[in-house]
């Protein structure tokens, strides 16, 4: 069926999207957080990426039963990566009331203090995309090592912890680095 989508067969298309889109559907849902989505939900998301992702069905490579979907899950994360990264750029939408905002600081602040704050950036900007999701994921979301372990489809919440443990001496490697390129 894949050799037939290949070449063009629009049955074969169908058939392979038929196949796919309710296994990604399922395990794409609620890997977008809400305050990522605009218009589009996740649904819409694992659909259009589909429909990118058959269209270049000559750039797969086929390594095996199970290869396919694989790849195709692999494409729908780098989607919600990028749609994770673009919501980040948008400005907001919402005006805060001065008086309301929190004057605490945060726990990352509080980690390194306001002045490391300049040096975190610029060394996580110099990790590898899946180090720097893992850390901001934990360290500015706050999200539970369950949660990690979810977003960035890791198989326990353990597993998740390791890779985090693992970025974060990284990310100390980096800050040492800005330190010295800063002195």
């Amino acid at each position: 069926m894949l050799t037939r989508a290949r070449e063009g067969d629009t049955s074969a298309l169908d058939e392979l999207f038929g196949r796919y889109l309710p296994r990604l559907r399922r395990w794409a849902r609620g890997r977008l957080p809400a305050w990522a989505r605009d218009l589009a939900e996740t649904q819409d998301l694992v659909q259009d990426t589909l429909l990118e992702t058959f269209k270049h069905l000559d750039r797969f490579e086929y390594r095996g039963q199970g290869a396919l979907q694989a790849y195709l899950r692999q494409s729908v994360l780098n989607r919600i990566r990028n749609e994770l990264k673009r919501a980040r750029r948008l400005p907001s939408t919402t005006d805060v009331d001065p008086e309301l905002a929190d004057s605490h600081q945060s726990p990352l602040e509080a980690a390194i203090g306001a002045e490391g704050i300049e040096r975190y950036d610029a060394a996580l900007a110099r990790l590898a995309d899946d180090d720097r999701e893992l850390i901001v994921a934990r360290l500015e979301l706050e999200l539970s090592y369950a949660e990690v372990a979810e977003a960035t489809a890791r198989p326990t919440a353990n597993a998740a912890r390791m890779a985090v443990s693992r970025a974060l001496v990284r990310l100390a490697e980096a800050m040492k680095d800005e330190r010295r390129l800063a002195r």
